[in-house]
């Protein structure tokens, strides 16, 4: 071939992508922004592809796709930075995404989310989430997270990531990093020993099935600060699928030990800035009151998002009210802000008004 997968990773940084994707019978495509793009290069068929994909592969990595069919796994390029990868195989041909990550662990204050989030990062124990569709930052500002609680106060972080994104180094915590594949075999089997290894707090990548699920919150009932990842959309619906993953006659015990561990669930979006120049963070935040452990404990879900709207004085905010601010201030566009919102005469009573950019 006349270019390799690193010239191609470099081609994507290069243009501020954040991902870029090697599908057989196409040519490889980034996205820059949230949109997918073409770079100027020629399809690959599925035996290019195939070994583009090896090329970046240990030998021990190679053999665990071959065997499970599905890679994720980190790579380190010299003079060019970290990439979280995922391999798989599509109509019989192995494709593969490498995503970005910034050498530098991004402040909360770039990020511009609700300054409830940094208080969140003072707690010393209980569950708090961050959740989100795929692509919406939620790893980005778990990491923020981890460096505010690194720079402000002493402790050990333990993280159990599926693979190691940011990387982070000792400051006035001990911070061990586990990957899963390499250092331990699964996410439930590092978090059966991790109690034993003295964390103040617990990093887990993502919360994928119940076993992670019931050691996470168990956990955080221990006296651990607890900070994970769900793929949700929002906070009704983040309790939704924890209770969901357990069968019926352990929801009840589920719930009433979710209504004591959970302390703050943290929604986001990335949506299009009006300019054109990158995406901007939408953030919604619920933080457990005796209004919001009432629902949860009779499972009145659907009334959190009102517990939500009327606790502001607690730090919580709705999307809603995140996108309003967002349109006001000129960010993004009405159209934008119609689409995301739930109440779309809020957006059209508003009126934009230009002022400080805050980019994600």
């Amino acid at each position: 071939m006349d270019i390799d997968i690193i010239e191609y990773l470099r081609q994507a940084v290069e243009q501020g992508a954040s991902d870029l994707h090697l599908c057989a019978d196409s040519a490889p495509m980034i996205r820059k922004h949230g949109v997918l793009i073409q770079l100027a290069d020629p399809v690959l068929d599925a035996e290019a592809c195939r070994d583009l994909i090896y090329s970046i592969l240990t030998e021990n990595q190679r053999a665990r796709f071959e065997e499970t069919w599905e890679l994720d796994f980190a790579v380190v390029v010299e003079n060019l930075g970290r990439f979280r990868a995922n391999a798989y195989y599509s109509r019989g041909t192995a494709e593969a995404v490498f995503r970005y990550i910034p050498e530098n662990v991004p402040s909360l204050e770039t990020l511009g989310l609700p300054p409830i989030v940094r208080r969140l990062c003072s707690l010393e124990q209980g569950l708090v989430l961050v959740t989100g569709i795929t692509g919406s930052g939620k790893t980005t500002t778990l990491a923020a997270m981890v460096e505010e609680i690194n720079v402000s106060r002493a402790g050990v972080i333990v993280s159990v990531e599926d693979p190691i994104e940011y990387i982070f180094s000792h400051k006035l915590c001990r911070v061990k990093q586990r990957e899963i594949g390499s250092d331990t075999k699964s996410f439930p089997a590092a978090l059966r020993h991790v109690l034993r290894q003295d964390p103040d707090v617990i990093l887990i990548s993502e919360m994928r099935d119940l076993e992670t699920i019931a050691a996470a919150i168990t956990a955080a009932e221990t006296g651990h600060l607890v900070l994970a990842t769900l793929h949700t959309i929002d906070a009704p619906k983040a309790i939704d699928r924890i209770v969901d993953a357990f069968p019926s006659d352990q929801q009840g015990q589920i719930i009433a030990q979710l209504a004591n561990a959970l302390q703050a669930i943290v929604s986001q979006r990335l949506l299009p800035r009006a300019d054109g120049n990158g995406r901007v963070a939408c953030a919604e935040v619920m933080v457990m009151n005796d209004g919001v452990r009432s629902c949860l404990r009779d499972r009145r879900f659907q009334q959190i998002l009102s517990m939500i709207e009327i606790g502001s004085k607690e730090g919580m905010i709705t999307f809603d009210e995140s996108i309003c601010d967002l349109y006001t201030q000129g960010l993004i566009t009405q159209e934008e802000a119609l689409i995301n919102a739930r109440d779309r005469n809020r957006i059209l009573a508003a009126a934009p008004v230009k002022r400080g950019l805050h980019l994600f």
